[in-house]
């Protein structure tokens, strides 16, 4: 088993999604983790904390160790509030929330587009059942200002759910995976508490959105 199948079924067994996984050429292995909607976890929210980093870095410690992985060091932290989006997973998961996409050719002279990620609309069946096409809400169908965040999520949310038709949306980014550079999370900022993904922790959180070293020299 390769080291980076031994991280995502360590990370996965412990409740967690693995967001991404880095080496560098000084021997430091980099793991970033996210909790899971609807999953259990010792302290309540969304937002990983320090005892979850250090609970998979623990259990990774002694894992990449029955394999003799070749690390100096490990760390295990957040993605932050503007986590990448990787995989067909992370897209699914995040349909309805704002992403800002970086294209690796330019569109209308842009290569940079943020909108509401949504299902694709017209792309080939095959990508979208794989997971590879999505799109991004820029704007109402009738009107030449953007759509409200709240707007384009409900619209969004709907077509993924079938009640508005592809047709019906009129100003719509599709792209496919292999088309985008980078995609992430727009961090959605609130002064007066969090709802969904937002940059302020709830009561008895701690955030981690800068790396957090917890793993130390491998034995």
């Amino acid at each position: 088993m390769t080291w980076l199948k031994v991280v995502e079924t360590t990370v996965t067994g412990l409740g967690y999604e693995l967001v991404d996984c880095e080496r560098s050429s000084q021997g430091l292995l980099r793991v970033y983790i996210d909790r899971l909607p609807g999953q259990a976890y010792d302290l309540p929210g969304d937002l990983v904390t320090v005892d979850d980093c250090e609970k998979v870095t623990r259990q990774l410690q002694y894992a990449l160790e029955t394999i003799d992985a070749d690390y100096a060091r490990l760390e295990v932290s957040s993605p932050g509030v503007d986590r990448p989006l990787k995989t067909p997973a992370h897209f699914a998961r995040f349909v309805g929330e704002e992403v800002a996409i970086s294209l690796k050719v330019p569109f209308q002279g842009r290569k940079k587009f943020s909108g509401i990620l949504c299902q694709s609309q017209d792309a080939e069946p095959a990508q979208i059942e794989s997971g590879q096409a999505w799109g991004l809400v820029l704007k109402a169908p009738d009107a030449d200002k953007p759509l409200s965040k709240t707007a384009a999520k409900k619209l969004a949310k709907e077509q993924a759910k079938g009640i508005v038709q592809p047709q019906e949306v009129d100003e719509v980014l599709g792209f496919t995976l292999d088309e985008i550079r980078e995609a992430r999370l727009v961090p959605e900022v609130s002064f007066k508490g969090r709802s969904g993904r937002a940059a302020t922790p709830a009561a008895g959180d701690v955030a981690v959105d800068e790396a957090q070293e917890l793993g130390g020299q491998k034995k």
